[in-house]
């Protein structure tokens, strides 16, 4: 057994997590996890509402009775969003763990702490961390350059991100990005992280709820398989490669790209007809370098049990043996 200053934090037995994937975090998938010994989080704007956010959190507890999270990611919108109404559901709801994201969590750190519930801010800079760190949260996401969504507009890979953020940070530090398997996991834990974030990964698993053609694709990509796309915008986010990001990537290297220019071909509805039909070719959805080292589609519980076991085996045995 993995035992870190992570899996004691939030009383898991894997130093795991699935962090919050919008239209992907949903109950079937985060009890999976739970039940795993991970700790996965509940993306809370996928339901739709804060009512519809308090009944997946009552069909995932009909699922699992181990501890599982909320992603709570903070952005601004065209439509404002009831962040007030969504913290009180989660307060009220038990919920012990919550992942932040996008913006400053600061105003509703408060009621979080109130109600005895530990927050990861997921980041993208070591700068991020820190000020993270500063305004109370008790452990941090770091995302490197190879991860699935936003990155960031720094492009640092994850192995000079997470031991530099690490040696920052008095706090527990979870490495995200780049990990799909116990090699990760191992790397992760040397360069100074208590804990590893997988996404990309657990789409790939039985239990995601995303269509069979998506997961099958996944397998079949490799690390080649993403796109960077407004990276002009300067809002960079990383995609699977299809033929709608290769079309938005060829507009923004015409020069004075502006977001309506692609703003048909990238919203969020294509991309939820991907995960629903399996034409993967349809709308823009999120991928991460490490499509080149998903090779199947376990379920959940094989999935971290394989990664955990073949983890102590490296440590016990090959890197044990180095120092012999």
């Amino acid at each position: 057994m993995l035992k870190t200053r992570f899996t004691e934090m939030f009383g898991v037995e894997a130093p795991i997590t699935c962090g919050g994937m919008t239209r992907v975090g949903k109950a079937e998938l985060i009890a999976a996890v739970a039940n795993a010994g991970a700790l996965g989080f509940l993306t809370a704007l996928t339901p739709g509402s804060p009512e519809k956010l308090a009944a997946e959190i009552k069909k995932t507890r009909e699922l699992t009775d181990k501890p599982f999270g909320i992603n709570l990611t903070i952005l601004p919108t065209i439509t404002p969003v009831p962040y007030d109404e969504y913290v009180r559901v989660i307060v009220e709801s038990g919920i012990k763990a919550v992942e932040t994201a996008g913006n400053n969590p600061q105003p509703f750190l408060p009621a979080f702490k109130a109600a005895g519930i530990k927050v990861v801010h997921k980041c993208v800079a070591v700068r991020h961390a820190l000020k993270a760190q500063s305004i109370g949260v008790d452990c941090v996401s770091i995302d490197g350059f190879e991860c699935a969504g936003h990155p960031g507009e720094d492009d640092v890979g994850g192995m000079v991100l997470f031991p530099i953020t690490a040696e920052k940070l008095s706090i527990p530090v979870i490495a995200s990005g780049g990990i799909a398997d116990a090699r990760g996991l191992v790397a992760a834990l040397a360069l100074g992280c208590d804990g590893a974030n997988m996404g990309t990964r657990f789409m790939a698993t039985k239990e995601a709820p995303i269509h069979q053609k998506v997961k099958e694709a996944l397998v079949a990509n490799d690390e080649r398989s993403t796109d960077l796309i407004f990276r002009t915008l300067h809002n960079t986010a990383r995609v699977a490669k299809n033929k709608i990001s290769q079309e938005v990537v060829a507009i923004e290297k015409r020069g004075n790209a502006k977001f309506e220019d692609v703003k048909e071909l990238v919203a969020g509805t294509r991309g939820g007809k991907v995960y629903d039909t399996g034409d993967t070719d349809y709308g823009i959805w999120s991928a991460g370098q490490t499509q080149g080292l998903i090779h199947d589609i376990p379920s959940c519980a094989d999935l971290v049990s394989r990664i955990v076991r073949e983890a102590e085996a490296i440590i016990c045995g090959r890197l044990a043996k180095l120092v012999g």
